[in-house]
């Protein structure tokens, strides 16, 4: 049996979150081939093809049925532009665990997105797919990613050491993790 609804389409002040389709290729194509989007992703090599895009968009369809998902971050203004995506993946049903991840095209940094549509996506999390903990993992120079799930209520729980190999190296990853309970504390909070 399907369950229904654990990834729905998410709206925003400023934003629409719809779960990735093939009209998102050539977009989802110039954002992960672009190196200043990917520096700090090394769970990933750049895309160097279209087919690259169309592997991620067939991977990331019928959430509801594979049990992950990305959202495609599209501005609500005049342009309609996809900026970015965000979703979930690693889920523990068991436990009630998920790993959010998430990419912003570089012209879109600093005015405040991102924070916007992981508030969504966390809400979504918490509510939807009934998560107690969501994970998120930052690669250690990534100083911007951890001050925003710093101003979102995530707690840093130290190094996971070795977390991606990555052109024969190994990269140390930040753990990050936010609770339920500690989302509500923040939310009443803020």
């Amino acid at each position: 049996m399907i369950e229904h609804n654990k990834f729905p389409n998410l709206e925003t002040d400023r934003l629409f979150l719809r779960n990735v389709n093939n009209e998102d290729i050539d977009f989802i194509y110039r954002l992960f081939s672009d190196e200043r989007v990917c520096e700090f992703l090394y769970d990933e090599e750049l895309f160097t093809s279209r087919n690259d895009a169309i592997e991620f968009v067939e991977w990331n369809k019928d959430p509801e049925e594979k049990g992950h998902n990305r959202w495609v971050l599209i501005r609500k203004d005049a342009y309609q532009e996809q900026i970015g995506t965000c979703g979930y993946h690693c889920w523990d049903r068991t436990n009630n665990i998920a790993e959010i991840g998430y990419d912003l095209w570089h012209e879109n940094w600093g005015q405040g997105y991102m924070k916007e549509a992981l508030i969504s996506a966390i809400e979504s999390g918490f509510n939807h797919m009934n998560l107690n903990r969501i994970n998120a993992f930052v690669a250690l120079d990534n100083v911007s990613s951890m001050r925003l799930l710093e101003r979102l209520g995530f707690m840093n729980e130290g190094v996971y050491r070795d977390k991606h190999l990555f052109r024969g190296k190994y990269y140390d990853h930040y753990s990050f993790s936010l609770l339920k309970k500690d989302w509500n504390q923040f939310k009443e909070a803020n």
